[in-house]
């Protein structure tokens, strides 16, 4: 076999070099097309796959073309091939297992990691697990009875730098082509599917060293000094409860519903169609709103950054802040010591936890972060039955998503603290099809905001939908119900082109009104209370977790929390921007001006006392955010033991066989168990679930575009 071939050409140094190279670049293919599910959304994405692992094969194997001696050269350019085979090889096992890639925690940690598959490791083996290795027995075969010669003459310098150089050439227009696909990509470390997608295993891996090593640096200088400084911060900035509130909710199950991309002016919104009809964006949700059962607050304001979402739920959970720069879920969420709300409610009060989403578990670091807040269970995408017909690129749309979330749901053991995570009202805004059109489009020269409020009704239905399945179910009595914007839908480059929705001039808007829109929803709606209304006190997504703590009465004086409950006499209402910019009850500082809400025209000259007022403003700012990011880039957390909670294992958090132990508990519970299926007798009520789409709804319209105005 071995005559009938031509190795001629594999005689040469570099000819060895690029049948090593072409290999590996076929072995990646391999793994993308059969190990790895990277869902690729356009023939860009298509084409950066084929393309992103070309750049750093090439850069990896010339550091042998360096080498002048013949079998060093040889020697170190095949170990290099079988470093990069092992990686691939690994992170397919690994994949298979936990739908994940490999981080250097997870080799730092690799028998943590081989005990979380115990006797499952071998089943994860497959048959084609042979072509991984096959070609590498084949080369050293080939060298050792010579069938590919080692080529005496050495690769001139000059040659290798020019391979040196063209292989990062092709990375940095990989990275152009990633970056124009997904913005921010490295910056804001959406997931490791995202890296691994766009970058391929080796960049990936090498970016997660690089942000591994700076937090450990960051983490390795901190100490428990540091820690008594933080504390002191927030005792000084403590707000006691509200008598009269404290412990109104106590005892009642947590459900959060998180409102995708949901800014405020959507409530009471109301939308004209090209023949004058008005429809109402977000009809349930604002009856909702003005129920005396609800909490609602008009001045809450979004406090993300590049996390978005996940910096979100970095404030609700933990009243910290995300990062500066990238997502706290995605840098640290798979490291740090956390006191969340989760881990509180189950020590303090004997709650059971759990998350819902309909998206991969990867995103955001979901799967790992969650078990660090101390979350019992997560249902993600692998949960649910996701087809191309019922989700889009961020996971199962809403309808679905609620309807499945339910069988999982009426088996949790009361009280419980949940978060469904929404995604259909998710950019572009474009993904209703079928049925489900029908709602009319806005009518300016951008076609996101056009479709921004038809997904915004279809998530108001499926919202409403849930709370009919809560009532009939029995739910709905026992619980507290918060429904909260996670961050802003339509950016700040976009606002001008919604001005006129919003009953604002194009040509007038400045950066004051980009801050007033970064409003969004808050409600905290108790079945059965009747002292509900809309408040007007300002506030932000930092300050959510002590208010719903001092709801069910659990005091927060012990807790690291630099929010303050917003029912509280001692409230500030002084609301931090991620980038230092502020908004009061009378002024708001955006960009670096100050504005006069009443008027909305920049102060430019202030007085003296207005501007020491301001100046110490931005000194309290400053602090707050300082806090939150030595608390966080420190992991100071960890020296912290005077909230009394136990120290909580990430390693016992496990989230791949849900649905087993949620029935096992039951059933070991018996006439115990406090689940909704229990409860009514050992029987699912989950059939019963009902939902309808928009045209079942709305049966006589056939309108699907339309100008807007505001009501």
């Amino acid at each position: 076999m071995f005559k009938k071939i031509n190795f001629n050409w594999v005689n040469r140094r570099l000819g060895f070099f690029a049948l090593l190279a072409a290999l590996m670049w076929i072995k990646n293919l391999f793994a993308y097309t059969v190990d790895f599910h990277l869902s690729l959304e356009n023939a860009l994405q298509h084409f950066i796959l084929i393309i992103n692992p070309i750049a750093t094969t090439l850069l990896l194997l010339s550091f042998g073309l360096y080498i002048r001696r013949k079998k060093l050269s040889y020697s170190l350019m095949l170990g290099i091939y079988l470093f990069m085979t092992i990686l691939l090889f690994a992170n397919a096992v690994y994949y298979r297992e936990f739908t994940d890639f490999i981080t250097i925690n997870t080799f730092l940690g690799a028998g943590k990691v081989a005990s979380g598959l115990g006797e499952s490791a071998l089943k994860l083996f497959r048959p084609y697990d042979v072509l991984y290795w096959i070609d590498i027995l084949f080369l050293i075969f080939a060298l050792v009875t010579k069938r590919i010669k080692m080529d005496t003459q050495p690769v001139r310098v000059r040659m290798a730098f020019a391979f040196s150089t063209l292989a990062i050439m092709i990375f940095s227009g990989n990275l152009f082509l990633a970056e124009s696909d997904r913005p921010e990509l490295l910056t804001r470390t959406f997931s490791r599917d995202y890296l691994v997608k766009y970058l391929g295993i080796n960049a990936f891996t090498a970016y997660d060293g690089i942000q591994t090593y700076q937090t450990t640096q960051v983490r390795a200088q901190a100490s428990a000094t540091d820690m008594d400084k933080v504390a002191e911060y927030v005792k000084q900035h403590y707000a006691k409860p509200n008598d009269q509130l404290f412990g109104m909710a106590k005892g009642r199950n947590v459900i959060y519903i998180h409102l995708e991309s949901t800014q405020q002016f959507l409530i009471d919104y109301k939308l004209k169609d090209k023949n004058g009809v008005e429809h109402e964006v977000m009809p349930f949700i604002n009856s909702l709103y003005h129920s005396n059962s609800t909490f609602s607050f008009s001045n809450f304001f979004h406090q993300v950054k590049a996390g978005k979402t996940s910096d979100a739920e970095t404030l609700f959970e933990n009243s910290l802040f995300g990062l500066n720069q990238g997502a706290l879920f995605t840098q640290l969420g798979g490291k740090n010591t956390f006191e969340a709300a989760p881990n509180i409610l189950k020590q303090t009060q004997g709650y059971t936890s759990a998350v819902f989403h309909g998206n991969s578990g990867t995103f955001w670091n979901r799967n790992e972060t969650y078990k660090r807040l101390g979350y019992d269970y997560f249902f993600d995408a692998s949960y649910y039955d996701v087809t191309e017909n019922n989700s889009f690129q961020y996971g199962l749309n809403d309808k679905p998503f609620f309807q499945q979330s339910v069988k999982y749901l009426e088996h949790l053991q009361q009280p419980f603290y949940t978060k469904f995570i929404a995604v259909s009202n998710h950019y572009p805004y474009t993904q209703l099809n079928g049925d489900e059109t029908g709602f009319p489009l806005a009518d300016t020269k951008d076609e996101t905001i056009n479709s921004y409020f038809s997904t915004a009704n279809y998530m108001d239905t499926a919202v409403h939908e849930f709370f009919d399945y809560l009532k009939q179910s029995g739910l709905y009595d026992n619980s507290i119900i918060i429904l909260y914007g996670d961050h802003y839908g339509i950016s700040n480059a976009r606002n001008k082109d919604l001005a006129a929705l919003l009953g604002k001039d194009k040509e007038t808007w400045s950066n004051f009104d980009n801050a007033q829109v970064q409003r969004v929803p808050y409600m905290i709606h108790i079945p059965g209370m009747t002292q509900g209304k809309i408040i007007d006190t300002y506030g932000g997504q930092v300050d959510a977790l002590p208010t719903l703590l001092h709801l069910l009465g659990v005091n927060t004086e012990k807790y690291i929390q630099l929010g303050q409950d917003m029912f509280s006499p001692d409230h500030k209402q002084l609301v931090a921007f991620r980038d230092g910019d502020f908004v009061t009850p009378e002024y708001t500082y955006y960009g670096g001006v100050l504005y006069d809400n009443k008027t909305g025209q920049e102060i430019t000259e202030p007085s003296k006392e207005l501007t020491d007022t301001v100046n110490k403003w931005k000194d309290e700012v400053s602090d707050q955010l300082a806090t939150s990011d030595k608390i966080n880039n420190g992991d100071l957390l960890r020296f912290y033991t005077q909230s009394g909670l136990e120290a909580l294992n990430p390693d016992n958090y496990n989230y791949l066989k849900n649905n087993e132990r949620i029935l096992q508990i039951e059933k070991d519970l018996g006439e115990k168990s406090t689940s909704v299926y229990s409860k009514h007798n050992n029987t699912s009520l989950a059939n019963q679930y009902q939902t309808k789409s928009y045209q079942e709804l709305h049966p006589k319209e056939t309108t699907t575009s339309s100008s807007t105005e505001q009501k």
